[in-house]
């Protein structure tokens, strides 16, 4: 239950930030242009509002709202989610959106999605000047990775050690890497010291979506970091850090997920485990509790393996920050042409999916790293050419730019309820697979 409120957590101050960031945006363009701002919140406030407060003398009433389903910039004279007739029944003023130059009308609409991916930007640029980049090369994962049974079906192999998807040169295990294996026509591999091709299917993509078994994962040995305080028998046996579990009851273990398969047909057992202390074998003796537990906390891969570390000053971490903005962006529309397969559907997901990106440790790094990557897919998609979407307004702005005519405000009242209609139809189907897919596990 701590898990689900630090990641509950995580999700609603993330999103928070984003709706305003965003709403932020519709905001200053629109008084830029002097077009009046009549709401600016929080979520939305059907029937009644948590907070409102309208500064004297202000034309804008701010507020946070009930429902955390984004946020909204009541803007004059434009037809949006507050769908208020009576306004477009009078004549139009000065001051209203409607009254407006197509071109400043645009630039109000874009400006939630541009202040969304200029945010995107700075984060990425802070985190690697406050954090830089730490990798574990492909290269240098000796123990090659253990792949997913859609992986080993195609040819790959547990042990097998990453290097080129076609000619390109796998650099470290992330989504780029995921998506140059599954784009490739062939995956080049070292094999026991000698390198292999293995050729890709078409159908990759659809595989994975449809499996849902994932990718691949790092394979190392089991050496002991710290114990459990409360519970660890393996610290009462005499292991101590440093250690490298080989065995369990002679069954040899050389990584992680070995030890972890022999603990688990080994539960409430007193078993034999071998290890190896300073290059000298041992063997110890335990009892397991009902769930197989050691109580040993082990190294990561990237503790056992030569890391590289990359440092950016202050002004270089911009233009890395906008060079891995760009590159996410890239990778998530490159991702997108999968949603419109039968796969790609049944992989939607809507809070609940969005909250499992977070940590279950607050980690602040963790934390902007997942921000900024929701912040640009909250500038993609509402960018897209959705009625009661952003990407809606433009797209009628730009027939208006286009043909000279601008669309009648009935007919813009009808997209804009037929946007809505499809918006929220999508997120009852997407946090129907939340609830099916907890349902399921």
């Amino acid at each position: 239950m701590e898990v689900f409120f630090i990641k509950a957590l995580q999700l609603v101050v993330s999103l928070s930030i984003l709706v305003i960031i965003h709403e932020l945006g519709h905001f200053v363009f629109a008084r830029l242009f002097k077009v009046r701002v009549e709401k600016f919140y929080l979520f939305f406030n059907p029937w009644f509002s948590l907070f409102k407060y309208k500064p004297k003398n202000s034309e804008t009433e701010y507020g946070i709202g009930w429902l955390p389903l984004g946020g909204y910039c009541k803007i004059a004279g434009m037809i949006d989610e507050s769908m208020d007739k009576k306004q477009l029944e009078q004549p139009p003023q000065p001051y209203e959106f409607r009254s407006k130059p197509s071109s400043q009308r645009l630039l109000i609409m874009v400006g939630g999605v541009l202040f969304n991916f200029i945010l995107a930007l700075l984060i990425y640029s802070m985190i690697l000047f406050a954090w830089g980049d730490n990798y574990l090369p492909l290269k240098n994962m000796k123990m090659g990775m253990t792949f997913s049974e859609t992986f080993t079906n195609v040819g790959f192999r547990d042990g097998d050690i990453l290097l080129k998807a076609d000619d390109k040169e796998l650099v470290k295990l992330n989504t780029d890497a995921f998506r140059q294996v599954i784009g490739a026509k062939y995956v080049t591999v070292d094999r026991d010291g000698v390198e292999m091709e293995i050729a890709i299917p078409t159908d990759m993509m659809q595989r994975v979506m449809r499996d849902k078994l994932g990718f691949a994962s790092p394979r190392f040995p089991m050496v002991a970091d710290h114990f459990r305080d409360d519970y660890s028998p393996a610290r009462n046996a005499g292991m101590m850090a440093g250690d490298t579990i080989v065995s369990i009851d002679a069954v040899p273990t050389p990584t992680v997920f070995d030890v972890v398969e022999q603990l688990d047909s080994k539960k409430n057992s007193a078993i034999a485990v071998g290890i190896v202390r300073k290059g000298a074998p041992l063997t110890l003796t335990l009892h397991t509790d009902s769930t197989g537990t050691m109580g040993v906390y082990y190294l990561p891969p990237e503790k056992l393996f030569s890391t590289v570390q990359l440092s950016y000053g202050f002004f270089r971490s911009f233009p890395a920050g906008i060079q891995l903005g760009i590159s996410t962006l890239k990778g998530y529309i490159s991702d997108m042409r999968y949603v419109f397969t039968k796969e790609g559907a049944s992989s939607l997901g809507g809070f609940g999916a969005i909250g499992s990106l977070f940590p279950a440790l607050w980690d602040w790094r963790s934390f902007w790293m997942t921000t900024a990557f929701l912040s640009i897919i909250l500038a993609f998609m509402n960018i897209l050419p959705i009625p009661a979407l952003d990407g809606g307004h433009v797209l009628f702005l730009l027939v208006e730019v286009v043909t000279g005519r601008k669309p009648s405000d009935k007919f813009l009242e009808r997209a804009q309820i037929a946007g809505m209609v499809i918006l929220i139809a999508l997120l009852i189907y997407a946090n129907g697979n939340d609830i099916f897919r907890f349902f399921n596990k």
